[in-house]
């Protein structure tokens, strides 16, 4: 695994790093419940502070997940780059975040919470009335949660590849999860003969997620987020028919945590002008990060948020 991370490094210094001199990267201290939580600015150098743009993470892995800083895959320096004021959150017992005694604390009305708290600090600082939320997977759940309960927050909300409802019963009785390298490239494509499918992702992607995943969320994480999934299908788990704001919802059909027929419902029952439903062919679960579909992917979610 070490030899691994440090191919990555190198991989890294030869690679194009595009957005890596425009960027200013800041830390903004933030406390919620006498945790400690991990909150991270991107902007442009020598502009305006933009418009705030939220990014939530997903189960499991942390809020780095939007910065896979190889070649231009980085879906928050892109944003930062368009003139937004990118920020990411890690959640309590994630990432960056001060660790949690109960690894079933932070579920995902916890979680909903620890997105307030770091919108009003964003809102604070950035003198806006509203921003823009974008989650990913359970940060669908945990963002849309959010977005409900509170609309006066919430300017546009994209939910990336939605977990609308359980993805079947299953009893999680261990509070923390053993996070793996293999289960941390569990979310991109693969071929028949199960490796990655390289013509979708390039390796030095794979790679570098794999090597962040590692170096900042470890061998365990929380379970409250995955014991709130692990539920009968029949249950719905994003408020959708009580969210306010404009709403994209964005999907690969390839992808395999996600129903496109559950995410049409779930648009059918969005309320605010201007709502979308975008189907990507081809794409899976870290279109972000594929090849033939992140360009199309983050140019849906610029248009809609403009």
């Amino acid at each position: 695994m070490l030899l691994r991370a440090l191919l990555v490094i190198v991989m890294l210094l030869q690679g194009s790093v595009a957005f890596a001199s425009e960027m200013n990267v800041q830390t903004v201290p933030l406390e919620r419940n006498n945790v400690k939580l991990h909150l991270l600015n991107i902007q442009q150098k020598d502009s305006n502070a933009g418009k705030p743009l939220l990014m939530v993470h997903g189960l499991t892995y942390s809020s780095h997940e939007f910065d896979v800083n190889y070649g231009d895959y980085s879906l928050a320096r892109f944003f930062a780059s368009q003139g937004y004021s990118v920020w990411l959150l890690d959640i309590a017992g994630y990432g960056s975040s001060q660790q949690v005694d109960d690894g079933f604390m932070p579920n995902s009305d916890y979680a909903a919470e620890d997105i307030a708290a770091a919108a009003r600090l964003i809102l604070e600082k950035s003198g806006q009335k509203t921003l823009d939320v974008l989650g990913w997977s359970w940060g669908t759940v945990t963002s849309g949660r959010f977005a409900a309960k509170y609309p006066e927050m919430v300017r546009k909300l994209v939910l990336y590849a939605p977990i609308v409802a359980g993805l079947g019963a299953f009893d999680v009785t261990v509070a923390y999860n053993h996070n793996t390298w293999e289960h941390a490239a569990g979310d991109f494509q693969v071929k028949e003969d199960k490796t990655i499918d390289n013509e979708i992702t390039e390796q030095p992607v794979v790679d570098t997620f794999q090597s962040n995943c590692w170096r900042y969320d470890g061998e365990s994480s929380p379970n409250g987020g995955r014991r709130d999934l692990l539920v009968d299908g029949a249950k719905r788990l994003i408020p959708t028919a009580s969210i306010k704001a404009p709403t994209l919802i964005i999907v690969g059909d390839k992808d395999p945590y996600v129903s496109v027929a559950l995410c049409e419902e779930a648009k059918g029952t969005l309320t605010a002008e201007g709502s979308q439903l975008k189907v990507i062919p081809g794409a899976g679960h870290a279109m972000m990060m594929e090849k033939p579909y992140y360009k199309e992917f983050r140019q849906t979610i610029l248009d809609f948020l403009k």
